[in-house]
């Protein structure tokens, strides 16, 4: 049985405009990879189909994967920023995209 990524909805920000709130600097750097700064980014970022902005790509490559392998639950932890794989033998976490690959690759 396998478990689709929703497809992604738009986004609704429930909190009214402050046109009087002027904003602080972001502590975070504005497009670098490191895991905190893409932490405190995602933080702040909207959230589509219950995933954060942040981690599209991340997610979308895990949806590729797990319809290619429908045996296997593939997905994207946003808290821990790695792949996760769950199979009837338990659960895997690859800290990276090349880590899962490796992984499909050796349980074959």
């Amino acid at each position: 049985m396998t478990y689709p990524i929703p497809a992604p909805r738009r986004p609704l920000d429930p909190r009214p405009k402050n046109p009087f709130r002027t904003s602080a600097p972001d502590p975070n750097c504005a497009s670098c990879a490191h895991r905190t700064c893409r932490a405190g980014r995602a933080r702040t970022l909207p959230r589509l189909g219950g995933h954060r902005t942040e981690f599209t790509y991340e997610h979308r490559q895990a949806a590729r994967l797990q319809a290619r392998n429908p045996h296997l639950m593939i997905f994207f932890g946003e808290a821990t920023q790695s792949f996760w794989v769950a199979s009837t033998s338990g659960m895997v976490e690859a800290r990276t995209f090349d880590d899962l690959l490796t992984h499909l690759w050796a349980h074959r």
